[in-house]
């Protein structure tokens, strides 16, 4: 029975969705003005586990995920704190050829750490038209108005019918009103907390439709309720997105859907946690920071080497999706460990053959059943690896004889195994030249070590052992010959 924490409701609930056997589930996409950065990639990869986890266990499920390629403000009263005419402005380029260019780049980082394309990706810009119909239905419903070309979401109306702005974030409206800052533009607001739904683009202002209200463009809040409503439905299963998103965003959505709709636009509500590195939070001010792509190539000032993105997955995984994730030096050398000598259970489970005379030492029913319910308790990826890694430790006996199972047990674990770590959590083979040179590299030591025992040189042969296992390689001594064990 599949249980999600629902952060509207503020805990775990037993997931029913709205159609039997079918999930609607909506992310707030990246807002494409800038190269994605790895604190978007931890959100991402979170729901993109989600989903391949849905979709594993039997569910039939379109995911939407839109790009904002406009509207995107910093705070509602200065149009010029766009981001797009900000980045425009900074590169001396068109809006569109930034949207272009960052789009590209968000897509080929997300391709390379093996996320699943959404079935539906909608852009802000190719949903006008449905941002002004919803921006006047709460006009002509009183729940929004029209001040100087702009218009705005009136909140003190919104709660005087009943309703209640601030109960996603757990917020009450004195404390909003209280913490509101003086901006400019907020005297075209009756109240400031209110926020736009459509802003009147100044001269200067590129990025412009044509509307009701005369030339402007959509606030941010709107295009996420314009888009999840039209392939969605005005009521969803799931919605998800970062915690910063919140509030304001996911606050106005609700106000938003409950409005134009008069039902709550979502069932479950959830948010992923933020990305620290050495402790601190990832920030360019402080230099505490790193792209993707520096992070896998190694060109940073960091990382003592170059990562995979599997690897990254990998470590990514490690930490539940509503838990801070911590990354630093040593946490990517262990993860590196970690998936190698998962890659190597794979590959040495693959090797074993059946035999019908053996009995199972291994309790796998009992296993499945621990891994679905870490599965299935609001998709718990680290309990999920700490019993795959059992599984891991149970091949190595195998390997060695120490210990037996049957050949259904023996079948089951390996197609149980394979769906977990490749279609569940995602992750990849590291290219196999890598694995070949590591092998290569490997069987040298281990002949230079045969050759120092044969010539009585036991310093040297303990020295190559010791130094091996020190960075995770065992060497294992048998009738056979030398082989290893990567721990």
């Amino acid at each position: 029975m599949l249980k999600i924490y629902n952060s509207l409701a503020g805990e775990k609930q037993i997931f029913k969705p709205i159609l039997e056997g079918n999930i609607g589930m909506y992310v707030c996409g990246p807002t494409v003005y800038s190269n994605v950065h790895l604190g978007n990639v931890r959100t991402f990869l979170s729901f993109d586990f989600i989903y391949r986890s849905l979709m594993h266990l039997g569910y039939k499920v379109r995911y939407v995920r839109n790009i904002t390629d406009a509207g995107h403000l910093t705070d509602d009263g200065d149009v010029n704190n766009d981001r797009f005419v900000k980045q425009t402005r900074l590169e001396k380029l068109e809006p569109m050829e930034i949207v272009q260019k960052y789009t590209v780049d968000f897509h080929k980082v997300l391709d390379l750490f093996n996320l699943l394309p959404p079935n539906i990706e909608p852009t802000a810009t190719g949903h006008i038209v449905e941002q002004i119909e919803l921006t006047q239905k709460l006009i002509d419903t009183g729940f929004a108005y029209e001040s100087n070309g702009s218009v705005y979401f009136d909140v003190l109306e919104y709660n005087a019918r009943g309703l209640n702005y601030g109960e996603l974030s757990k917020r009450n409206i004195e404390e909003l009103f209280a913490n509101t800052r003086d901006l400019d533009g907020q005297g075209e607001k009756k109240n400031p907390q209110d926020f736009a739904l459509w802003k009147k683009a100044s001269p200067a202002h590129i990025m412009r439709w044509n509307s009701p209200w005369g030339e402007g463009f959509p606030g941010w809040h709107l295009e996420c309720t314009a888009m999840s409503t039209k392939y969605l439905g005005e009521t969803f299963d799931i919605h998800g997105g970062g915690m910063d998103l919140k509030f304001p965003h996911h606050e106005c959505e609700i106000a938003q859907g409950k409005a134009c709709n008069g039902a709550s636009p979502v069932n479950y509500w959830m948010h992923a946690n933020m990305l620290t590195m050495n402790s601190q939070r990832m920030s360019k001010s402080t230099g505490n920071y790193i792209l993707p792509m520096q992070l896998m190539s190694g060109e940073n000032d960091f990382f003592e080497k170059p990562f995979h993105p599997s690897i990254v997955r990998f470590c990514f995984l490690q930490a539940h999706y509503r838990s801070v994730l911590d990354i630093s030096n040593d946490a990517m050398i262990a993860s590196e460990k970690g998936f190698i000598r998962l890659m190597e259970a794979l590959k040495v489970l693959n090797s074993i053959g059946s035999d019908d005379s053996k009995t199972s030492e291994f309790n796998f029913s009992e296993w499945k059943t621990k891994a679905y319910d870490a599965l299935t308790d609001d998709f718990n990826s680290p309990v999920l690896i700490a019993h795959i890694f059992e599984a891991v430790s149970f091949i190595f006996k195998l390997k060695d004889n120490k210990e037996t199972i049957s050949t259904k047990d023996l079948e089951d674990l390996k197609s149980t195994l394979h769906a977990l770590v490749y279609d569940v959590l995602g992750l990849q083979n590291v290219e196999e030249n890598n694995n070949e040179k590591l092998d290569q590299t490997l069987q040298v030591l281990i002949e230079l070590r045969n050759q120092a025992r044969k010539s009585k040189n036991f310093e040297l042969s303990d020295q190559i052992r010791d130094r091996l296992l020190a960075e995770g390689i065992e060497l294992k001594d048998g009738r056979d010959g030398t082989s290893y064990v990567l721990n």
